[in-house]
């Protein structure tokens, strides 16, 4: 049963935040962990440890990510009123909230206040309802300058902003970007009244881009620091939140649209799998893939550099590409690793297209890295490299979540710009203005555009899905167009595909043509080689003939079939097979032909009968080197029968995936509501008269209680310990104390039989034992 204890919450009785914590219902207790679980980290054994860890500057810091501007502008009304000393009622918050309405901060409405409130009680960060004290420690986490949101709202814009910082010279500009990096109170002589009116702190004064705070100190104002940070411009110590105002799009034109990014993100992994499979790329000393290898990929499928950056950080995010030696290893050994298809993209290639996308946009959400910092320069100044250690980001899930998150409160279809969303995003979160910057949000965005999360600037339903853990793969699937089982073939040879084929079909005109445009739309040219390509593979020219005909919504041109006849009639008439490998020609004349040619020595070429010869050469190499010098051979298999030695593409096995954070899971809500009974037992066992070292019925200190154990150990008594374990556990057990040092206890525990050891700092109580109750 849930224990509840206390005064009820609206209850100000509480001397201290440890007698207002012990006073909280075990429900609100654990709704504090919930929120806090840094708190749980080790279990504390008492309210009074709780207490201490939760003003705790680190902790509270934490804590303080999760506020926002209103949150903040409370709590500066709180600290002004000294709130950390001497609690503030709550007529006085009320009174010092219009007052700052009045200087042009926004009027916000007493629900929102008692939402804040609540929020920040519910975090242990204020306590008590009425008066309300404030943790110390959260005074330093308010984003600006105490008192601040008591002055004007500044009246400059940022077009204003901007035209003045563009008419200062490079004294003036450097001095305001050492306060925009830094810390934007500056300590100066120049401001002490007389000063030189050409000296450069009384030019910044005069334009406004400098507040006076005293005769030796000034202020760079908020809004001029995000102006020049690249950060959204607005008041950051307004109490109301920025709207947004978006258009509202059809959500149907928002998912075809998704879908189609979809199909193409798809269908360039292929291509960059393909890529790296015929030829891994070496891998940097550092990791990372090389700027020379990149571009080599980038050139091989015809994409710019940053979209093969994208696409080569979510193969390796999904596990499709790793570093390693591949399987077959690459001729060069220049390099200890490559960059490789792992064995898993066998199973991702054969995955419907929903599937495939499902994976790649998973794995975008949650990777801890920023792709669109690749080509970036570093803090030397170098060039961050695509799948380096330069591009990690731990932060990045976090921020990504957030940017999602808000487009996901907006009704569907509803669209909203980069800087609208940075805007909002820093007033929901003043503490990440520095990471969220427009520029940032923006290159975000577009990544998530390039996946189908996000389309024509609004949030998809496959998108929506992800985030909220719904079938993302459903949802995608119902957004793409349906297959379709046709082509349409054109008289130059070329055959477009009105929208994507069923994968049968596709396999088909993969084979026997090369893609030249790739879209809803896709268009194909078939040529000599792409023929030959399909007759190797095992298809017979009477086989290509029926697939055009039957698949084909326009007549098949007479060109194509003259041009598949003629191919299919040179093809094959030279067969090579495995002895390492052999040729066979029903020709006598023709193997006499190669056998006299320049092929015949390095092939190493033997005539067993008139149409028969050998080769110790592999097959694919005998294929190759005949086709080179003109010859159109075939390669059967022992039976006769076509083989296609259509190179498969390195591999390299899966590596163990990097954790995406190293913070430790969140506890269940059973383990939290364990801590706080065993936080409960361990007040029981430390209150007065509860057992201990002092007679006067005083808690125990540590000093006391190591005294009392080691006395314990010499007279060779028993004690009665009160023992929290590193689950929590509360216990309370009789043992013969043997020695005491070293943060350890070593005692006999009747109980097993056998000497234990006990940490100091767990032991809750010590009671000496009468030896004839023992």
């Amino acid at each position: 049963m849930t224990e509840t204890r206390g005064t009820p919450a609206g209850s100000s009785a509480a001397e201290s935040l440890t007698d207002w914590l012990s006073a909280r219902s075990d429900a609100e207790l654990t709704e504090l962990l919930r929120l806090r679980p840094d708190l749980a980290v080790p279990p504390p054994s008492t309210m009074v440890v709780l207490s201490g860890r939760a003003q705790q500057r680190a902790s509270v810091s934490r804590a303080a990510d999760e506020l926002d501007t209103l949150d903040f502008g409370l709590l500066e009304l709180l600290a002004l009123a000294g709130a950390e000393e001497t609690p503030m009622t709550r007529a006085e918050l009320n009174s010092a909230i219009s007052e700052r309405a009045l200087t042009g901060k926004g009027k916000v409405t007493k629900k929102a206040v008692d939402k804040s409130l609540s929020k920040m009680r519910a975090s242990a960060l204020i306590w008590g309802v009425d008066p309300i004290s404030v943790v110390p420690a959260v005074i330093a986490m308010i984003p600006w300058r105490v008192g601040r949101a008591l002055e004007p709202a500044e009246a400059m814009t940022e077009t204003e902003i901007s035209a003045a910082l563009n008419a200062l010279d490079t004294r003036e500009r450097d001095l305001l970007e050492t306060l925009a990096n830094s810390s934007p109170i500056g300590r100066t002589r120049d401001a002490a009244p007389g000063t030189p009116p050409e000296r450069p702190v009384q030019r910044l004064l005069a334009a406004g881009l400098l507040r006076w705070l005293d005769e030796q100190t000034v202020e760079l104002p908020a809004t001029v620091r995000q102006v020049i940070r690249g950060e959204p411009v607005f008041d950051p110590t307004t109490l109301t939140a920025p709207v947004i105002g978006g258009d509202k799009l059809k959500p149907a034109d928002v998912n075809a649209a998704a879908a189609g990014e979809a199909l193409e993100l798809v269908r360039q992994c292929e291509n960059v799998i393909a890529v790296l499979g015929a030829a891994p790329a070496p891998a940097l000393r550092a990791g990372g893939l090389g700027v020379r290898e990149l571009r080599r990929v980038a050139k091989t499928v015809d994409l710019d550099e940053a979209r093969v950056s994208l696409l080569v950080e979510l193969l390796s995010a999904a596990g499709l590409i790793a570093s390693g030696t591949p399987d077959p290893a690459p001729v060069s050994d220049n390099a200890d690793e490559y960059w490789t298809p792992t064995l898993a993209v066998d199973g991702w290639l054969n995955a419907s297209t929903a599937r495939r996308w499902e994976v790649l946009a998973s794995a975008w959400v949650d990777v801890p890295r920023v792709p669109w910092m690749i080509g970036l320069r570093d803090s030397t100044d170098k060039p961050i490299a695509a799948l380096s250690e330069e591009g990690r980001a731990p932060a990045a899930p976090r921020d990504r979540q957030a940017i999602l998150g808000l487009l996901a409160e907006l009704d569907s279809g509803q669209t909203a710009s980069a800087v609208e969303v940075s805007r909002l995003l820093a007033w929901r979160r003043p503490r990440w203005s520095g990471r969220l910057r427009t520029f940032a949000i923006e290159r975000t965005l577009d990544e998530a555009a390039a996946l189908g999360l996000v389309a024509r600037g609004a949030l998809s339903s496959p998108g929506r899905a992800l985030l909220h853990g719904g079938d993302a793969e459903a949802e995608m699937q119902s957004a793409l167009p349906e297959p379709i089982d046709y082509i349409l073939v054109q008289a130059d040879l070329t055959l477009v595909a009105p929208g994507p084929l069923v994968p049968e079909l596709l396999e088909q005109v993969s084979l026997v043509a090369d893609i030249e445009s790739a879209g809803s739309a896709s268009m194909y040219r078939i040529s000599e080689d792409s023929v030959r390509r399909a007759l190797d593979a095992g298809l017979t020219a009477t086989e290509l003939h029926a697939m055009f005909a039957s698949k084909s919504k326009t007549p098949v041109p007479q060109s194509l079939s003259y041009l598949i006849d003629d191919v299919a009639r040179r093809h094959g008439r030279l067969r090579a097979g495995v002895a390492a490998s052999f040729i066979r020609c029903e020709d006598a004349s023709l193997l006499a032909e190669v056998l006299a040619s320049a092929v015949a020595e390095p092939l190493a070429l033997r005539a067993l009968a008139p149409t028969v010869a050998i080769s110790q050469a592999p097959l694919r190499e005998v294929l190759a080197e005949l086709r080179a010098a003109g010859f159109a051979p075939a390669g059967e298999d022992s039976s006769g029968t076509l083989v296609d030695l259509r190179p498969r593409g390195a591999r390299v096995a899966n590596r163990r995936s990097r954790p995406a954070s190293r913070m430790p899971a969140s506890p269940s809500a059973d383990q939290l509501a364990s801590l706080v009974r065993t936080m409960r037992a361990g007040d029981r066992a430390s209150a007065p008269g509860r057992g201990g070292v002092r007679t006067d019925g005083s808690r125990e200190n540590n000093a006391a209680t190591i005294a009392l154990l080691a006395t314990a150990a010499r007279d060779n008594s028993s004690v009665n310990i009160g023992y929290v374990d590193a689950q929590g556990v509360a216990t309370h057990r009789i043992v013969d104390p043997v020695s005491v040092g070293g943060g350890q206890l070593d005692a006999f525990d009747p109980a097993s039989g056998a000497v234990r050891r006990f940490t100091l700092h767990r032991i809750t109580s010590v009671s000496p034992v009468d030896s004839g109750k023992k």
